[in-house]
């Protein structure tokens, strides 16, 4: 099995929703789709079930063109963030549904919804109907659902977002797990760059209907192609500041200069972006090529156990992602220490010069 997206696009009213997406996906993966809000997610993924059509392109499913197939005659399921299940059904005949309109033998369905129940921990939960669950078991219903019916195409339109922190940790672990062992192709799409770490595979950045970067997870994490791209897939987004490598030196807005290390010496001299994590600045220095800066305090988010911390210099504006609960006065002059050896490093067209520890290319 695979899906491939040649040439892709969809314009409404006007408005191009996609434009031009290139993907191809295998049996047995996990991918992700990473993207804002609005920035094509569920356009794509409604496109790859047969929900719409495109304007322009072709859809193929392995290697026969599906473009203006239907969904009813794909083999595809969909689980939406919402809690989509048939309330006046029990949780066995809400799983039990896709097979009884597939004919299947009363038999085969209460052998694969126990099974399936099994897998996602709901078979106690078989004689209830759904709104008598929490909203995890209502979830796990909707999943197994779609799951029961062994589709060739599995496609999650954000189904953890409504589920609070512990319950979305939970069933993230149980996802990946999950498809190891189904051959079949699972899509998932998040807005939160950390989920799409979380649960590995492959990711694909969406911005303004446009595929940014596709690849392995943590290869698009660490090396993100473009400025876009590092800021996209960056919780909070990847901090960047304009600077300058001349002679044996590098500045910051012409600000903050500091000696140009073993890393960043074979980019050669010029004009760059360079960026930085926020979960790389840190409040003690740590490392013998820190640069120490006076910022002062904007704000202080307190998150649970983890903080985000806005401070500004006079040029140009830091968050640092911290761990633990950090509390400063608004205008509080503090120090910061960011690691040299993990700038990203970008040219004047936004394009990766420089990874930490990956040297991408040279610059003439």
């Amino acid at each position: 099995m695979s899906l491939t997206l040649e040439h892709v696009s969809r314009v409404v009213d006007g408005q191009t929703w996609i434009d031009d997406a290139n993907l191809r996906f295998e049996a047995g993966s996990f991918n992700v789709l990473l993207g804002r809000t609005l920035s094509g997610k569920t356009s794509l993924m409604r496109l790859m079930a047969g929900l719409d059509k495109p304007d322009s392109g072709r859809i193929l499913m392995n290697g026969v063109d599906v473009t203006q197939k239907p969904v009813r005659l794909r083999n595809v399921s969909m689980v939406y963030q919402q809690f989509i299940n048939y309330p006046t059904m029990t949780v066995f005949e809400n799983i039990a549904s896709p097979l009884r309109q597939a004919g299947v033998s009363n038999e085969l369905i209460q052998s694969k919804v126990l099974e399936t129940a099994r897998m996602l921990r709901i078979e106690k939960f078989l004689q209830r109907h759904p709104l008598e669950l929490s909203g995890g078991q209502q979830q796990r219903t909707a999943m197994a659902r779609a799951l029961v019916k062994d589709a060739e195409l599995i496609l999650f339109d954000e189904p953890l977002v409504n589920l609070d922190y512990k319950l979305r940790e939970e069933l993230r672990q149980e996802m990946r797990e999950l498809f190891k062992a189904r051959h079949t192709i699972a899509i998932y799409a998040t807005t939160e760059p950390n989920e799409a770490l979380a649960l590995g595979g492959t990711t694909t950045i969406l911005h303004e209907g446009r595929v940014i970067q596709s690849g392995k997870a943590a290869e698009v994490y660490h090396q993100p192609q473009t400025v876009l791209a590092a800021e996209l897939f960056s919780e909070p987004p990847i901090n960047l500041m304009p600077g300058r490598i001349s002679g044996n030196e590098v500045s910051f807005a012409n600000f903050v200069h500091f000696p140009l290390n073993v890393d960043l010496r074979p980019i050669g001299e010029g004009e760059f972006r360079f960026g930085v994590r926020p979960s790389h600045i840190s409040l003690v220095p740590s490392n013998d090529d820190d640069l120490e800066l006076a910022v002062t305090v904007e704000v202080a988010e307190i998150s649970g156990s983890e903080t985000f911390l806005h401070v500004r210099s006079e040029h140009f504006l830091l968050v640092l992602h911290l761990p633990g609960v950090h509390e400063y006065d608004v205008d509080a002059p503090i120090r910061v220490y960011i690691p040299t050896h993990k700038l990203f490093v970008f040219d004047g067209q936004g394009r990766l010069v420089q990874a930490p520890g990956r040297r991408v290319a040279r610059v003439a």
